[in-house]
């Protein structure tokens, strides 16, 4: 049993002062308790780590190396694309670890609980199968069991290089299955998640409508009955226009009309919705994900977060390509996106919650269901999932309640993060994982050269 004390915790029922939050040896909250005693090591505020709802992890080793522009006059996602499937010819298995395991120490370190990886990395350089077809898949897992991180593992399903069914061209090779190797491939990743603790979880993920045909969804989808569903979903303009000629349908109508969605449905950036669309599938009990950096770095567009939330809809995020790994700056990025398109201030607030209030709420619950994880705001029998915020810094003086989440989104960042608990494993103190030097040599050494290859 452990026991946590802070000055001031925000649970599901609300804020409490000077409460002590009893963690069982089970890595579930057992008890919340407030107007308790102040125990030695106490922590100034305690608040919910949320998932981290969309990763691929192997694209950290390439962050900051995309940012020049080639001879194509307009640079945009495509090209973008283009350059990560060159970077993936020079990936083998132990360079998948290190980078994962390194990704995920960001990730807690940051203030994320849970890694939900949506995992379509699967073969070697030309498509080959290792003779362990799920061999990446137990990378994914090894590096989890290296971290303590929470996680939900997605293998993904990729059949075609478009709407027309064209096969698969250089690094996309690496990605590709049909749904009957899928199906043996996502028996090998479950196997090994058997290995993770008991707050692991897998779901499944057909990848977009652009890559897997109506068929190989179903197969997929069937695979994990009880897990969460994971789709990228009209992310680009041209994704749009391909999906619409070759079904009849903008991609969220298709979804609405044949998937019949509910909340084990999540679908990645939704950057280009019209109105109804969102109406549509923020009522339909359907998530969002949102990569609000990644979004940007890549030029998706801005997700209507306001009209979403204003109908209902659930959000969760992720930091996608990881080219930065903040929970703050996720949150900062989404809220101010907001803020410029529609020239206004404290869009996503409400009447009786604040901006970082509403965020925070939001992205705890819903990414407890994006992950199919027992988590979300602070309640006795969730997983402990718990970050704590370091209230000595000179800006939090004198704060309390929902003006320290807001400081900590719009004035500090992840600097305030001390530590982090996941299903009660106490991974992250005094700011730093607890095998950083280890982790951090082991990737050290295996980018070594790889980059140069951009």
């Amino acid at each position: 049993m452990q026991r946590i004390w802070a000055e001031q915790v925000l649970t599901a029922a609300g804020w409490r002062k000077n409460c002590a939050i009893t963690i069982g040896d089970d890595g579930r909250i057992a008890e919340i308790a407030a107007d308790t005693t102040p125990t030695s090591g106490g922590y100034g505020c305690l608040i919910a780590a949320p998932v981290n709802a969309h990763s691929h992890a192997f694209q950290r080793a390439m962050a900051g190396l995309s940012e020049g522009r080639g001879p194509n006059p307009q640079d945009s996602f495509w090209t973008w694309r283009k350059l990560m499937y060159r970077f993936l010819d020079h990936l083998d298995p132990d360079q998948v670890q290190a980078i994962a395991a390194y990704t995920q120490m960001e990730m807690l370190e940051a203030g994320y609980a849970t890694n939900v990886e949506f995992h379509y990395l699967h073969h070697g350089p030309g498509g080959t199968p290792y003779a362990n077809l799920s061999e990446l898949s137990e990378r994914i897992v090894a590096a989890g069991l290296e971290t303590g991180i929470g996680l939900t593992l997605l293998p993904v399903l990729y059949q075609y290089g478009g709407c027309d069914r064209r096969e698969l061209e250089g690094g996309q090779r690496r990605f590709g299955n049909d749904p009957d190797r899928f199906a043996q491939l996502f028996d090998g990743a479950t196997t090994a998640m058997r290995q993770g603790p008991a707050d692991w979880t897998t779901g499944a993920a057909p990848h977009s409508l652009r890559a897997v045909s109506p068929e190989g969804m179903t197969a997929s989808v069937s695979l994990a009955p009880d897990g969460p569903l994971h789709m990228h979903l009209a992310e680009q303009l041209a994704e749009v226009e391909e999906v619409a000629a070759a079904l009849g349908a903008r991609p969220v109508e298709w979804v609405l009309d044949n998937l019949r969605p509910d909340g084990r449905w999540n679908f990645v950036h939704c950057t280009q919705m019209l109105p109804h669309e969102t109406k549509g599938l923020a009522r339909s009990g359907a998530q969002a994900v949102l990569c609000p950096i990644t979004e940007a770095s890549l030029g998706d567009g801005i997700f209507d977060g306001v009209n979403w939330l204003r109908h209902g809809g659930a959000l969760a995020i992720g930091s996608d390509s990881n080219i930065r790994i903040s929970l703050s700056e996720e949150l900062r990025q989404l809220d101010h996106s907001q803020r410029l398109r529609d020239h206004s201030r404290a869009a996503l607030a409400t009447p009786g919650r604040s901006t970082g209030r509403r965020l925070l709420d939001a992205a705890a619950t819903g990414g407890a269901m994006s992950a199919g994880r027992e988590t979300g705001p602070l309640d006795v029998g969730q997983w402990a999932d718990i970050v704590a915020l370091d209230l000595t810094d000179p800006d939090m003086t004198g704060l309390t309640e929902d003006k320290i989440l807001d400081t900590f989104i719009f004035a500090r960042d992840d600097r305030l993060i001390t530590d982090v608990w996941t299903a009660g494993r106490h991974m992250v103190s005094g700011g730093r994982h607890v095998h950083r030097d280890r982790i951090t040599a082991s990737y050290r050494q295996a980018i070594a050269g790889l980059r140069n290859n951009l």
